[in-house]
């Protein structure tokens, strides 16, 4: 799935195309996406001019007078800027065309993406309850250790509640623990407030490396100019079990947590 680095490397290729720029029309090819694209989506954004693109979360915000546009990449989407028209395949769902040429096109093989318009983005359900972004000044040590108290569940899930944080999925998660030293499986609730702060620099460096290297590309993930990121390379424990640890030696181990798989270092992960 696109995370925090893949969504906002899009953004940050696709805003200098888009901003500024009136939308000639939006063809909806395929509206059975994650939650059904509105029958109107296409006459409400026609004529309407992008005035920004901003990122919540793992979402792109398109705003426009007519209100913002929500586009979620989902589990294997992208969001490709064509300056020429092009023949669509299979999976090319939605097209938004702009004036005087070049359009956005929406990749979706699985259709766990989102195409949807509201007036009140902060006050829409996909958005309202997220927690702070983690690279911003609200994401704190003192923040996540208070957010963490009382909590059974084990700290990876607790680094991708979204409630909690936002944008830290699986990926960074699992490489933000290994850099921080803290166990995958060890109690949110039972982490030490002086073992937040190590992990929250963690967070914020590993994401920022990410966005250097213009995200990761496991599968079929591309930037909004077709190219591939490069974090891959640079992943410590990710899709690595039974490789030797590159800080100790050891066997990188693999589990399973909420269906999502988990792996670490035993010796240099407590």
């Amino acid at each position: 799935m696109p995370e925090l680095p893949e969504v906002e490397t899009t953004r940050r290729g696709l805003a200098p195309h888009v901003v500024g720029r009136s939308i000639a029309a939006v063809e909806v090819r395929e509206p059975r996406l994650r939650w059904p694209v509105a029958q109107t989506l296409a006459a409400e954004l026609a004529g309407q001019r992008i005035e920004a693109l901003e990122r919540r979360g793992k979402y792109l915000l398109f705003g426009t007078k007519a209100g913002t546009l929500l586009v979620h990449l989902g589990m294997s989407g992208s969001l490709r800027y064509l300056r020429e028209p092009a023949a669509h395949g299979l999976h090319d769902h939605v097209d938004m065309s702009f004036t005087g040429g070049g359009l956005l096109r929406f990749n979706d093989p699985r259709r766990f993406g989102s195409w949807v318009l509201t007036r009140e983005p902060a006050k829409h359900r996909l958005l309202r309850e997220l927690g702070p972004e983690p690279l911003s000044s609200d994401f704190t040590a003192d923040y996540l250790w208070r957010a963490s108290r009382g909590r059974q569940v084990a700290i990876k899930q607790h680094l991708m509640n979204g409630k909690v944080v936002v944008g830290v999925g699986n990926i960074y998660a699992n490489e933000a623990l290994f850099r921080a030293g803290l166990h995958p499986l060890r109690a949110a609730g039972k982490v030490s407030r002086a073992r937040f702060e190590p992990l929250v620099g963690a967070v914020r460096d590993v994401l920022n490396d990410a966005l250097e290297e213009g995200g990761t590309t496991l599968r079929n993930y591309v930037d909004g100019d077709g190219n591939p990121g490069y974090f891959r390379q640079s992943l410590n424990v990710y899709e690595r079990a039974g490789e030797p640890c590159k800080r100790c030696g050891t066997p990188i181990k693999r589990r399973v947590q909420g269906q999502r798989a988990t792996y670490f270092c035993p010796r240099c992960q407590k």
